[in-house]
């Protein structure tokens, strides 16, 4: 049986708020291997988390996180919103699984890489995105590991794969089934999902044998998993 990847999204969202580097703790805590962020720059640059362009649902600052300068997310959020430098440093040694919003050009994707360079950390870090945003990141990196999220079930064309050279392909759960697998594997890819937070949904996954599994239950998904391999 596969030894599936508990990977945690936003960090421990059903605990504490999502992005925090509470959160990451959290969710390492639980027994997550990887945690997957949100990166957004700031007016100035500095790539931060947050998954929306605004402050308003998490912090109820209604501005763009671009039109802010570092100093002044930091000012409106109380320290809230970590930088990416702030959130390597919280993880560790644990993978990072980059999740890249607001569709950023090979320049930003450079700065944000830059960081997870600059620290040490860039064989830990991984990206995920759609197709525009994954030839950003490969045409910024070569080495990048990447995973490309997809969202139909027609596959990627064998071009775009080319371009892009992901090592996963990235999936909305209710997308796959065991045919969707097995031609996922076929094509020498890794099965990343997400992200399903049900017992239900979660088993299915691990039936499925995926690589792995995306989830704001992380510590629902690790107690399965330790069950299906006592």
């Amino acid at each position: 049986m596969r030894t599936v990847t508990a990977v945690a999204h936003r960090g421990d969202p059903y605990r504490v708020r999502e992005n925090t580097l509470d959160s990451l703790r959290s969710a390492l805590r639980s027994g997550a291997d990887a945690v997957e962020i949100d990166v957004r720059l700031t007016r100035d640059g500095v790539p931060v988390l947050l998954h929306d362009e605004t402050l308003k649902r998490l912090w109820e600052v209604d501005r763009p996180v671009r039109s802010l300068s570092s100093d002044e997310v930091r000012g409106l959020t109380a320290g809230g919103v970590p930088t990416l430098a702030d959130a390597l440093e919280a993880t560790g040694d644990s993978r990072v699984m980059v999740d890249l919003p607001g569709s950023p050009d090979v320049r930003a994707v450079r700065r944000i890489a830059g960081v997870a360079g600059d620290l040490g950390a860039a064989e830990r870090v991984y990206y995920c995105g759609g197709a525009r945003t994954m030839l950003a990141v490969r045409a910024a990196d070569p080495h990048a590991e990447i995973a490309l999220t997809w969202t139909t079930l027609a596959p990627p064309r064998p071009a775009l794969l080319d371009a892009v050279r992901p090592r996963w392909l990235n999936y909305r759960f209710g997308l796959v089934d065991r045919d969707l697998a097995a031609r996922v594997r076929r094509g020498g890819h890794l099965l990343s999902v997400w992200t399903p937070d049900t017992r239900r949904s979660l088993r299915r996954m691990l039936g499925l044998e995926v690589d792995s599994i995306t989830t704001n239950r992380v510590d629902v998904l690790t107690a399965l998993r330790a069950a299906d391999t006592a």
